[in-house]
């Protein structure tokens, strides 16, 4: 019992009051809208700035993940739906029947990120179905940014109120 006592004490599980997981939080959706169908967005500026070897590195780069996407989902969409349909019931369930903590905080991390997947999803077929290249390419990844960036807002906007909401329940508890 000593020892267990001691790891939750070194390990805090109240992830809402918890530091790393606001940065964590912080370091995920910065990352989904720098990084759009695996290329950074520096290289979508540079590339659209001055053409060029920039514009053909980003046009490849962005046509060889959008097809990698597009082949994973469209061989193993059912059990990718299956397992992704199972991990986030059984997350809702503990973070919102079973009044879990830490899987409520996993829910706020995994459930707008299913949106964004959704969202790049539909990016990579329109970009498969002709917007490849130029402008009509730039077009696309900026419009695909601007929805992951308004996604992370709202995600990040409804994070931060059922965190402080639960903070406050907690403090009151104790």
């Amino acid at each position: 019992m000593e020892l267990y006592q001691t790891i939750l004490e070194v390990i805090d599980m109240r992830s809402f009051s918890n530091l790393w997981y606001w940065i964590a939080l912080a370091v995920l959706w910065s990352s989904a809208s720098h990084w759009l169908l695996g290329v950074p967005f520096d290289m979508i500026q540079r590339a659209r700035r001055h053409g060029g070897q920039a514009e053909l590195d980003v046009e490849a780069m962005v046509a060889i993940n959008a097809r990698r996407m597009l082949g994973i989902t469209r061989t193993a969409a059912v059990p990718l739906f299956f397992t992704l349909a199972f991990l986030m019931s059984s997350v809702t369930l503990l973070a919102f029947w079973f009044w879990v903590e830490f899987a409520q905080a996993v829910f706020f991390l995994l459930a707008p990120m299913l949106l964004v997947g959704w969202l790049s999803l539909r990016a990579a077929l329109r970009i498969e179905g002709g917007e490849d290249t130029g402008e009509a390419l730039y077009r696309r990844l900026i419009i695909h940014r601007r929805l992951v960036q308004t996604v992370g807002m709202f995600a990040i906007f409804a994070t931060s109120m059922f965190g402080m909401w639960r903070n406050l329940n907690i403090s009151v508890l104790y």
